[in-house]
């Protein structure tokens, strides 16, 4: 069995990254786009073990422990109809970074091929997602925290990256098509 290739899509809350994923993933039928939010909310519908251990960490309103998690995205990976994966928003923190290298590393089945971070400056990001709604105090404070979680491990998740030799930056302060365009050029020379 052919192993398949994980490619993992970071980037600022606004920066795009979702949206990118979704366009490639319709228009290429070889490869399968989830978030890592889809792939808890599949497990908790199959009404499994894991599924039903996850819905009740996330009605508790807490955070799925990293080796359910990992367990839950690898899995899914496995199950994709596709040879390539690419999956938003995951590595969100430093220990969910390490967790997944450690759990890839004695994985037959799946291959980190790239992580690729959408770059946009803090400003844009704000423009895209407060919008017209800039000045709204809890707006505004809701993105500012998001912020402050994707940018706290962000040095250290592009270093680990890097000195694998498997980070890839693009430019997500152009129009969406440019980004998704590049993106899926650079995926599709992966795969």
């Amino acid at each position: 069995m052919s192993r398949k290739k994980l490619i993992l899509i970071i980037g600022a809350p606004g920066s795009g990254k979702t949206t990118d994923c979704e366009v490639i993933a319709s228009r290429h039928d070889g490869i399968t786009h989830y978030s890592a939010g889809d792939m808890f909310r599949a497990e908790v519908a199959t009404g499994s073990e894991r599924g039903q251990l996850i819905k009740s960490i996330i009605d508790r309103g807490e955070i799925v422990p990293i080796d359910i998690a990992i367990e839950t995205i690898v899995g899914a990976i496995k199950q994709a109809p596709t040879a390539a994966v690419i999956i938003d928003g995951y590595p969100r923190s430093i220990e969910q970074m390490e967790a997944l290298d450690a759990y890839l590393a004695g994985e037959p089945e799946v291959t980190l091929a790239n992580v690729i971070e959408v770059v946009v400056s803090e400003e844009i990001a704000r423009d895209r997602v407060l919008g017209r709604a800039r000045g709204a105090d809890d707006n505004e404070a809701v993105f500012t925290r998001r912020m402050n979680v994707y940018v706290e491990p962000l040095a250290d998740i592009q270093r680990f990256y890097t000195e694998k030799g498997l980070l890839h930056k693009i430019n997500g302060e152009r129009e969406l098509a440019q980004v998704a365009d590049e993106m899926q050029a650079y995926i599709e020379s992966l795969i």
